[in-house]
């Protein structure tokens, strides 16, 4: 049988029978190719029919309601670029990937719940919105909304449907809502949850020039603080777990009778080792350019200050705590055991903080 002859009743009920969502989810150019001609396709999407019409020139091949997978796989149909007859998609962008669903990456809350956030889930999505190049000419119909963007991300693959990473679904998620609440909950999971860096959020939202959105600031100053308390929780897992002398925990030095020298999350006295973790916080939109260089700044002096005193500073960051905690947990012991070869530091106070 050629790919243009009939289809027999059998096999287009074996069609309808397939196991996996994206299977039973087809475009009219799917179909045509499988040999079944208009009027069939017609005749099965009558009502009461074993098929039934998702959206503009995708099918569900069985009878019912589609799940909420099935869904996404008919929004991706809807949106991914048509080849021209004969001539194979070409990746375009610098993100160029194979993917079944060329030039349409799920983003937002459809994205989010994909990624399996406890604020959202697949079935109970009103929309699903699909990030498509701008050049495309395709608008958003039915359930499906479309977000068009100048640069394609690089979607990561989770169940065999192309997703964008977690800091731009953020993104695009925040962009549609206006509940602070909402909002601070998505944020707070993000990095609670292990899905990404507070930073690359922040990041994110700053492209999108919606940092200084008065619902999404105290958001991010939650994000901020929650990425503080898990970068707290690394270190203190990375003393323990790495057999490092037990430090004094969150203190602030202080000259005697004179000027306070800073806070510290980490110090040991006998050795005068430091550890401060880096989580600077966001700038917000609007702000002068020079904001982030001022704040590292004020790092840099104070850890100049703590140096002239005899006293070594080990700057830590989250990511790197979490990627490689036994390279930085290596990085803490080699200071403290250069303790001995060091001129003695100057006397300090050391008060909680």
């Amino acid at each position: 049988m050629t790919h243009n002859a009939p289809l027999s009743s059998r096999t287009l009920g074996h069609l309808g029978s397939l196991a996996e969502p994206h299977q039973r989810v087809r475009t009219t150019a799917q179909l045509r190719a499988h040999g079944v001609t208009a009027a069939e396709l017609s005749a099965r999407c009558r009502p009461g029919g074993p098929w039934s019409r998702l959206l503009p020139h995708v099918y569900l091949l069985r009878p019912g309601p589609p799940t909420g997978e099935e869904r996404l796989h008919g929004a991706l149909r809807y949106a991914a670029r048509r080849p021209a007859p004969g001539v194979p998609v070409q990746p375009t962008g610098r993100h160029a990937h194979r993917t079944p669903y060329p030039g349409a990456v799920l983003t937002g809350l459809t994205a989010l719940a994909v990624y399996g956030f406890a604020q959202t889930r697949p079935e109970n999505l009103e929309h699903v919105d699909v990030l498509v190049p701008r050049q495309r000419r395709l608008r958003s119909t039915g359930y499906v909304r479309v977000l068009r963007t100048a640069d394609l991300p690089a979607p990561a693959t989770v169940g065999g449907l192309p997703v964008a990473p977690v800091p731009r679904a953020l993104a695009d998620a925040v962009a549609q809502l206006r509940d602070g609440k909402t909002v601070r909950r998505l944020l707070t999971e993000a990095v609670r949850g292990g899905h990404c860096e507070p930073a690359a959020v922040v990041a994110e939202l700053s492209r999108a020039k919606l940092l200084g959105l008065p619902h999404v600031v105290d958001a991010v100053d939650s994000l901020v603080a929650a990425g503080r308390a898990i970068a707290e929780s690394r270190l203190y897992r990375m003393v323990r777990e790495h057999g490092l002398p037990d430090p004094l925990w969150n203190v602030e030095l202080r000259l005697p009778g004179g000027p306070r020298l800073g806070a510290l999350d980490a110090y040991w006295p006998d050795q005068a080792v430091a550890v401060e973790l880096d989580t600077r916080g966001h700038r917000r939109d609007g702000a002068d350019a020079s904001d982030e260089e001022t704040e590292w700044s004020r790092y840099a002096r104070k850890r100049e200050h703590l140096e002239r005193l005899g006293i070594t500073v080990v700057h830590l960051s989250p990511r790197k705590l979490g990627d490689a905690m036994e390279q930085q947990a290596a990085v803490v012991r080699t200071a403290l055991m250069a303790a001995n070869d060091r001129e003695p530091a100057a006397y300090v106070v050391v008060l909680p903080r």
